[in-house]
């Protein structure tokens, strides 16, 4: 018998249909092509919850900007959601602009491992998935039910993971505002001495800037 287990990084996204406050979806397969942030919170009409979907509202077009969808969840009905969301754009002024999953079974939650009992028998934690345009599960962020998220780490790893993909290289702590090597991405190690060879001779020549043959970085994009 298989043991179920939340998916990993690398893995393909579980596939569910739910409802939401936008109608019904097909997941992943009503978002192929596009990145998504399918990010779970523990309950709507709570003070920190709304503080984040107040934040992800007023951080949506730069999402957009990247491609990227937002998808909220938690174990709430859709009746609640929808009054949790005229009641935020009433009173707060903000309109939330993406879909929020109704996952009153749990079933949704149990798929992506988003309920952990040492914090909550039922509420979701505050679960972030970042899933390509292939359906693939590419980052897992998990933050405690009473510490709110930071949008702009989210957006960072976002253009992070986007970046280092297009120009094939990996990128430091901190990026792009790194002490050691500012915005540049570090190009992938040597296996053999003929590349640390070539590797230190692009050095010497100014292509490549290197603190030794293993830890070598470029300037991104031209």
């Amino acid at each position: 018998m298989n043991e179920k287990r939340m998916p990993l990084i690398g893995d393909p996204a579980p596939a569910f249909v739910a409802q939401t406050t936008r109608g019904k979806i097909n997941f992943p397969a009503d978002y192929k092509g596009k990145w998504v942030v399918l990010f779970s919170h523990p309950a709507d009409f709570t003070p920190v919850c709304t503080t984040e979907f107040v934040a992800f509202a007023r951080k949506y077009e730069e999402f957009q900007k990247l491609g990227v969808e937002l998808l909220g969840l938690s174990v709430d009905h859709v009746y609640s959601h929808i009054k949790w969301v005229e009641w935020i754009e009433e009173k707060l002024k903000v309109k939330i602009p993406f879909p929020i999953i109704a996952d009153t079974t749990g079933k949704i939650a149990e798929l992506y491992g988003m309920i952990h009992p040492g914090a909550s028998e039922a509420a979701t934690v505050r679960a972030v998935f970042l899933i390509c345009p292939q359906g693939v599960v590419r980052a897992i962020l998990y933050y405690p039910m009473n510490i709110g998220r930071n949008m702009e780490e989210i957006l960072r790893l976002i253009k992070a993971f986007q970046t280092a993909v297009k120009e094939q290289v990996a990128l430091p702590a901190d990026w792009p505002h790194n002490d050691l090597i500012k915005d540049h991405g570090i190009i992938p190690p040597v296996d053999n001495v003929e590349a640390v060879a070539q590797r230190m001779s692009e050095a010497k020549a100014g292509k490549i800037e290197c603190y030794d043959w293993w830890f070598c970085h470029r300037k991104l994009g031209g």
